[in-house]
């Protein structure tokens, strides 16, 4: 006699889980000439126009630090833009990193 074995695996979300199923966090630090030169400014519109979330911040080692929420093929075109930046400034390095999600409601400018 044949036996079937059936294996029932149970998922439990929180209230949030669904909504950022398909979602990554980017930790993502710029480097260069990126302070003093509206480069937060640009980047708060870029991931508004993105539908990203998350905040922009100025960092003590005059980097600037990006915490962003997206789907995968957004943040890639926020990565790409990073590196163009505002009108003033000079990127000379993006470094990027997969972190935990955390709920933004938006993005935001931080100092």
């Amino acid at each position: 006699m044949n036996s079937i074995t059936i294996v029932v695996v149970l998922f439990i979300f929180d209230k949030y889980s669904k909504i950022y199923m398909d979602k990554l966090l980017y930790k993502i630090e710029v480097k260069g000439r990126v302070q003093g030169v509206w480069f937060r400014k640009y980047t708060y519109q870029k991931a508004l126009d993105l539908g990203l979330k998350g905040f922009v911040r100025n960092e003590q080692d005059n980097s600037v630090y990006v915490e962003v929420i997206g789907d995968l093929p957004r943040l890639d075109k926020f990565v790409k833009w990073l590196y163009q930046g505002s009108p003033l400034s000079k990127v000379n390095s993006v470094d990027y990193k997969l972190g935990l999600i955390k709920k933004y409601d938006t993005f935001e400018i931080k100092s």
